[in-house]
């Protein structure tokens, strides 16, 4: 099976990371970029976390890459340090991304998620019981992820036949961290017809929660307030899913449904006046009517 990639016309920020799958998805849009009828225009952006002893070696592997295609590159630094969460390290990151995308004035933020990372991460949401949206987080409109059909056994065959370079980050190897779990001992148990079934399982609930968003979305026209007295009418299903919807919408990513049962009791029977910590030291004040978030 060969491997290609069709974004549309535009300019857009893509996340190297030097990994196998970033690099493999660089090659493939260098190669489309460069088709007689493509009018595609890449920045290349690698963050550098400041997390592991070998960070550096990543950022000159994507650098010079990068100036051989001939795409113009650019380095952030985070210096979070070891003990930085995967929550931590990816809000650093897709905030550095933004800020390129901004200031090159581009389409999308392109990303080498693949069908591995779509499954993996639905596993992991449903452990957490993120509800419906972790079913189909992935799924974004501001993002493309062009190989989200594609497995990591396949960008691996194709990476290995390109004769690409790219770095193995050896935190990968290590199951303390959940996702790493969940690569090692559960994804190689699943045969292709397992792997069809819940791709198309999660693909109808992406389509099915488009539907829902928009239906929410009319429920809080304000990013930052919610209404207090309209929240508490709901049934607490749906009030949940406006409240999640809402955190999401102002960059809030990383709560479990504990999170969301608090701050909902919160904001329907907590005292004006009051402060409310969601996480990452964002809270919610409360007045009367309203609910604010800070």
């Amino acid at each position: 099976m060969s491997m290609e990639v069709n974004i549309p016309p535009g300019k857009y920020v893509l996340a190297v990371s030097g990994g196998v799958d970033s690099m493999a998805l660089l090659d493939l849009l260098v190669k489309q970029a460069k088709s007689l009828t493509s009018s595609v225009e890449l920045v290349v952006a690698h963050f550098n976390h400041g997390i592991r002893s070998d960070s550096s070696s990543d950022e000159k592997l994507v650098v010079t890459t990068a100036k051989k295609y001939g795409l113009l590159v650019k380095v952030g630094y985070g210096a979070l340090g070891k003990n930085a969460s995967e929550g931590e390290a990816r809000y650093a990151r897709y905030a550095f991304l933004a800020k390129v995308k901004k200031k090159y004035r581009a389409r999308a933020i392109i990303t080498a998620h693949h069908q591995d990372d779509l499954i993996e991460t639905a596993f992991i949401n449903i452990i957490r019981g993120t509800g419906r949206q972790g079913l189909s987080s992935i799924h974004s409109q501001k993002i493309l992820r062009p190989l989200l059909s594609y497995t990591k056994e396949q960008i691996l065959k194709y990476a290995r036949k390109k004769g690409l370079k790219w770095h193995e980050d050896r935190s990968n190897k290590d199951t303390q961290y959940f996702r790493n779990y969940i690569r090692q001992q559960l994804m190689p148990k699943l045969g292709a017809e397992k792997r069809t079934a819940i791709i198309s399982n999660l693909d109808k609930i992406a389509k099915l929660n488009a539907v829902i968003n928009k239906e929410i979305a009319t429920l809080s026209q304000n990013k930052k307030v919610l209404d207090r007295h309209l929240f508490t009418t709901l049934p607490t299903s749906v009030g949940n899913e406006l409240l999640a919807d809402w955190l999401r919408r102002n960059n809030l990513r990383d709560f479990d449904q504990k999170t969301i049962n608090r701050v909902s009791v919160a904001i329907k029977t907590a005292q004006p006046g009051t402060r409310h910590e969601v996480n990452k030291g964002r809270t919610i004040r409360l007045s009367k009517d309203k609910a604010t978030l800070r």
